[in-house]
């Protein structure tokens, strides 16, 4: 019971409850429960060696991009190149 909440604050930075009310309190528990099980998920889905607290940073800040998932996890440090093709006037792909 120790290491979950230690997890808690540690990683996803939760100081305090939201809500004081009995079920506020077990709902944000466990949002946090489950929101650790898929960062947990993911770091063994994940063929790059993830510390969870580093998955848990990058994932904050490439929250809102559009990335293939699985790729970004195996390699988060390779660039790739989405950009849309190059249209050419008159000339049909």
């Amino acid at each position: 019971m120790e290491i979950f909440f230690r997890e808690i604050k540690q990683l996803l930075h939760i100081k305090s409850f939201i809500g004081t009310s009995e079920n506020a309190v077990l709902i944000q528990i466990w949002t946090a429960l489950i929101t650790i099980l898929i960062l947990k998920a993911l770091k063994a889905m994940a063929k790059f060696n993830w510390h969870l607290s580093n998955l848990v940073a990058f994932i904050r800040l490439n929250l809102f991009v559009k990335i293939n998932l699985q790729l970004w996890l195996d390699k988060p440090f390779v660039e790739i190149d989405n950009s849309p093709p190059q249209n050419i006037q008159g000339v049909l792909f």
